[in-house]
């Protein structure tokens, strides 16, 4: 049995005689020495009166990450539980971060990568009070800012219409959220085979997530910060690479809404498809991209109109 640390017993004070995790913290991290005391900081600074664990997942990082991990692991024994890789999953094509919420033993899951970071100390508490409350909601999230090396910063992520709360529809249909501020029920356990191998996966989760319910915004959380890096996987791509990777994820999530029959959310990432590949191409391409459908669309037309000809 681990020795509880002063430093685990003062976290754990308002916890009473409970120990069970209420919520488990997923923490995916590679090559973020430089970043992830900062987010492990976020997590322990919580004041919270239920139970949580933190999963750190270090994905075979080659600087001094699992190092870090290990030194916070030995303060916080019963409630940091790492899981070092030996060989980079990622690279493997593994969804590790899904699994990871099948091994979680909260009844929530909040998510953070390893080099983001929460601000707000009653984040966890406002969140799960929500959620333990209105059973017709599955996820909340809040609004976060992003900022790079140089200290240069954008605010809010999220604008206009989405900072309010999300139908079940409107999750089906992948709307944007802030992933680093999510937190919801732990239903997702596994992946549709449809699914691996999608690298944008946290849209696939919110799509999957509305068949349970609705999403809470709430703003009264402080921001919590988005880090833009050379790093980083998917905000350091080109703008072309992340419509490419997002038509994806959109492609694949149409042929599993198709094998579940449902048709409208079916043709909806299908649009969302043909959306985003006009957007990746020239605008010549476009255009003859446009001619090309208008002409199919007309021959089938014709052949409809006229039977046996």
């Amino acid at each position: 049995m681990d020795i509880q640390t002063n430093e685990e017993h003062e976290l754990m004070a308002n916890w009473g005689n409970r120990r069970d995790p209420l919520l488990s913290i997923v923490c995916l991290t590679y090559n973020h020495a430089d970043f992830i005391r900062e987010t492990l900081e976020g997590f322990l600074r919580q004041k919270t009166d239920f139970p949580f664990e933190v999963i750190v997942h270090d994905d075979a990082s080659t600087d001094n990450t699992a190092a870090i991990i290990r030194e916070y692991a030995a303060r916080y024994p019963s409630v940091i539980k790492p899981i070092y890789q030996r060989e980079n999953q990622y690279r493997l094509g593994v969804p590790f971060s899904t699994r990871l919420f099948a091994q979680a033993s909260g009844r929530y899951i909040a998510y953070c990568e390893g080099d983001d970071y929460w601000t707000d100390p009653r984040k966890l508490q406002l969140q799960v009070d929500f959620l333990e409350k209105h059973r017709d909601y599955v996820m909340t999230y809040h609004d976060a800012f992003m900022f790079n090396s140089l200290g240069v910063v954008r605010t809010p992520h999220l604008t206009g219409k989405y900072r309010k709360d999300a139908t079940a529809l409107q999750l089906q249909k992948a709307r944007p959220v802030s992933t680093l501020t999510v937190c919801f029920r732990n239903l997702l356990k596994e992946l549709p085979a449809e699914l691996h191998g999608v690298e944008v996966l946290d849209i696939c989760w919110w799509s999957l997530l509305g068949a349970h319910g609705k999403g809470k915004f709430i703003e009264e959380i402080k921001p919590a910060a988005y880090r833009v890096h050379e790093g980083g996987i998917f905000s350091m791509r080109s703008s072309k690479q992340r419509i490419q990777m997002t038509t994806h994820a959109y492609y694949n999530l149409a042929r599993y809404y198709q094998r579940i029959g449902n048709q409208s959310l079916y043709e909806y990432f299908m649009v969302q498809v043909f959306a985003h590949v006009l957007a990746s191409i020239s605008p010549v391409s476009k255009i003859q991209a446009l001619g090309q459908v208008f002409q199919n669309i007309s021959i089938n037309l014709l052949r409809r109109l006229t039977p046996g000809v």
